[in-house]
């Protein structure tokens, strides 16, 4: 082979390698990110509450029962976008709901929730973030369904919109005996 033709080739190559690499990448949905956990135990965990009055969160709470846990903070917009629907789904589905306050000033995440409500039956203050770097979370909002077994059958990343809640949380919710 000519060398000049090989110098206009080796780029050619390289240029499709790089086109195919980013067309491959730009196909998969960036919410669905993997995760060793689902069908795992919940992680092993202790958070003190939020409220005085409401216990926190620790891995023997999460079991016996199909529930959702979620990671929110105070100052993550879209926590707030999806609360609406947490709170649908705690009054109105009777979904259990558990919370992970994630990185929140204690009284910041107190004032938002009485503000927009509290669907929580718990929720542990993971102030320096450990809790949930063992949950796997990237970022909030994330949301974990739990089957009876405390076992991670799926994990939502971003916020739960309405098309989120009807076409995946509530069929896997049934799907799970809830």
């Amino acid at each position: 082979m000519d060398l000049r033709r090989l110098v206009y080739l080796v780029p050619l190559v390289a240029f499709i390698a790089i086109a195919g690499y980013f067309y491959l990448g730009l196909q998969r949905d960036s919410r669905k990110l993997p995760s060793v956990l689902i069908d795992q135990p919940v992680p092993s965990f202790a958070l003190p509450p939020l409220f005085d009055d409401k216990p926190g969160l620790r891995t023997a709470d999460l079991g016996g029962e199909v529930a959702l846990v979620n990671v929110f903070a105070s100052w993550c917009a879209p926590c707030r976008v999806e609360h609406p629907i947490l709170i649908r789904l705690a009054n109105n589905e009777k979904v259990p709901l558990y919370g992970i306050n994630h990185k929140d000033r204690p009284e910041d995440a107190k004032r938002w929730l009485a503000e927009l409500g509290d669907p929580y039956r718990r929720i542990g203050v993971d102030r320096d973030g450990r809790a949930s770097i063992e949950w796997g979370v990237y970022g909030v909002p994330e949301t974990f369904i739990i089957d009876r077994q405390g076992r991670i059958r799926y994990r939502h990343v971003g916020p739960i919109m309405p098309q989120d809640l009807d076409k995946v949380i509530l069929p896997k919710l049934r799907e799970l005996g809830r």
